[in-house]
């Protein structure tokens, strides 16, 4: 796959994520009674919701700065995914598995998603000396 392709792949993808994430962050803090009700059916608290929605609309700003934040990135790609894996089994567990199919989606658009991020910006670890 050439590198424009690989582009091309992670950008759609980022801005499906983005869209994703950000309405629902948008949703969490301006209290939608849809999003409001499935999070607090789930069992998760009011507080934690404004949590959400905050962090995930400052993912989405992070992730759609181009060439830039680089390491915070992967911390944002971190972040989607614990909260797709927790909003999985949290909807097995209280509404059924028929309710956690969004979830199964997203994890495989974010997984695609950050496989191509990998491949356009691939980790440069460098040992730094420290005198003792």
């Amino acid at each position: 796959m050439n590198s424009k392709t690989t582009k091309i792949i992670y950008w759609t993808g980022a801005v499906l994520t983005s869209l994703w994430f950000g309405a629902s962050g948008f949703f969490e803090l301006t209290n939608n009674p849809l999003v409001w009700g499935i999070t607090q059916q789930l069992g998760y608290p009011a507080h934690f919701i404004y949590i959400l929605g905050v962090f995930k609309v400052a993912g989405v700003i992070t992730l759609l700065i181009p060439n830039k934040l680089l390491r915070l990135k992967e911390w944002v790609f971190a972040g989607v995914f614990f909260d797709i894996i927790f909003a999985f089994f949290s909807k097995i567990a209280v509404l059924g598995f028929g309710a956690a199919t969004d979830a199964i989606v997203a994890f495989v658009m974010v997984s695609i998603t950050y496989a191509m991020y990998r491949k356009l910006y691939t980790a440069t670890y460098t040992t730094s000396s420290v005198n003792f």
